[in-house]
């Protein structure tokens, strides 16, 4: 056997760390901040890829509770009160934003006036401030076709002003694994001409039924009076239709059963949506149905719980885009990095 010698060896050795440094991305490791953090959904999501968050803000101090008692932190509060010289530097920035109505479009009054009465004007003002390499901003699909899509050309045409290549797509938390009927725009930016695609739905079969995620041993106290029962099973479309199911009521009063839910809604009336149209679904079940862990505490009482989902996110929704921005990154600064060794 040909015995190597010890500059081969020395050789090899440096040859080896060469490509362990070429494999190593800063992109294993991330910071990111929190915007309108809610519960944490958002955040979980890109905990999930390796990220790690360094600020957090939120104005609700009963989601702050909440997020306090799950990550040991307690958000800054009203993110239009927080100079972005105070937030530190990162890498991603995260925003499920809220999004009122642009009163003022169409009058070409300039910056400030288009966005008066949004928050969008924080996140830029922060995105100008920090230049990230990228953020992920989450929000109702109505986004897009609001005031005729002129609400959301603006926002897309104030952050291609910063810099940004811009991405939007609805996804459906059907498509990824949670059984809730529940579309979002997803907008994501980056600095750098990455190439990125939004996620592919889950396989049928790697998605979580209505079964998967119910409890078994039901408290009564979550069962609904017989009257509001016998209401709801005379107004149901199927008499027949299969259990387990969960029905949800419409404007008209219509009855309509599926095999999943219909979105988390944080000011829906307390029997919106029903289990086999006898129970309201339990402060377990909810967080369940948006994809929240088993070892996510609970801290308040339902009626807070339910605003609060109503308010969060499909976390595999988010986990997926995640993924899906982080394969993207890698790719992007591994062929920089090999075209400026060649």
């Amino acid at each position: 056997m040909e015995q190597l010698n010890l500059f081969d060896i020395v050789s090899n050795q440096a040859k080896n760390n060469s490509n362990r440094k070429k494999s190593k991305s800063k992109w294993d490791s991330f910071t990111f901040i929190d915007l309108f953090a809610g519960i944490g959904g958002i955040r979980l999501g890109f905990e999930s890829v390796g990220g790690h968050c360094i600020f957090s803000s939120e104005i609700d101090e009963d989601a702050c509770k909440t997020y306090e008692a799950n990550f040991g932190e307690h958000p800054s509060g009203d993110i239009t009160k927080i100079d972005a010289s105070d937030i530190p530097d990162f890498d991603i920035l995260l925003g499920g934003f809220p999004c009122q109505a642009f009163s003022i479009i169409g009058k070409k009054e300039g910056f400030a006036n288009e966005t008066s009465g949004t928050l969008f004007f924080d996140i830029e003002r922060i995105l100008k401030a920090k230049k990230p390499p990228a953020f992920m901003l989450e929000n109702v699909r109505n986004l897009l076709a609001h005031d005729k899509g002129n609400t959301f050309k603006i926002m897309k045409t104030h952050l291609e002003a910063l810099g940004y290549h811009v991405y939007a797509k609805v996804l459906n938390a059907l498509d990824y694994g949670v059984p809730q009927k529940r579309e979002r725009v997803i907008i994501a930016g980056f600095l750098d001409d990455v190439l990125f695609k939004f996620p592919d739905p889950v396989p049928p079969e790697n998605r979580k039924s209505l079964e998967d995620i119910l409890e078994k041993d039901v408290d009564k106290k979550y069962y609904v009076r017989d009257a509001i029962r016998e209401s709801r099973l005379k107004r149901i479309k199927d008499k027949n239709y299969p259990k387990p199911y969960i029905s949800h009521e419409n404007m008209a009063g219509t009855i309509t059963p599926h095999p999943y839910s219909s979105a988390l809604r944080a000011g829906a009336s307390a029997n919106y949506i029903l289990v086999n149209d006898e129970r309201r679904p339990t402060e377990r079940e909810m967080l369940r149905i948006q994809g929240f862990p088993d070892t996510y505490k609970i801290v308040v009482p339902y009626t807070k719980v339910k605003h609060q989902c109503g308010n969060s996110v499909a976390i595999p929704v988010i986990k997926a885009v995640a993924k899906e921005m982080l394969k993207s990154l890698k790719e992007y600064e591994k062929e920089h990095r090999d075209a400026n060794e060649i």
